[in-house]
């Protein structure tokens, strides 16, 4: 039964996903890219973060610090670290600084 997608079960109750598949960091090609986005946000804007490559708690980790270092609210949304407001800005130096390479994408 490895590859079942077996979601709940009357036996065991909710079935979690195997400890291996939840906590495996996004395979993309290196580039932590900024995104700014207004879709769906009735005009507001905010930044959004793809490619960094950490899953789990270390990513959790890093959304808060980049939220408390830019002063706003956010949110982690499916390995996307959302950030409220324009901040492409101020994140870009603040993301080199852990070495990755970082690109401005989008409006």
């Amino acid at each position: 039964m490895k590859n079942s997608r077996l979601v709940y079960s009357t036996e065991t109750g909710r079935i979690k996903p195997e400890a291996d598949e939840a906590m495996t960091a996004p395979v993309g090609d290196g580039i932590v890219r900024l995104h700014r986005e207004t879709k769906g946000r009735k005009g507001k804007g905010v930044t959004l973060i793809t490619g960094v490559p950490l899953a789990g708690e270390e990513l959790k980790a890093l959304a808060k610090t980049l939220k408390q270092k830019a002063g706003v609210g956010g949110s982690l949304k499916d390995g996307v670290i959302e950030i409220q407001g324009d901040q492409r800005d101020l994140l870009l130096p603040l993301l080199e600084a852990y070495g990755w390479k970082v690109k401005k994408a989008g409006g």
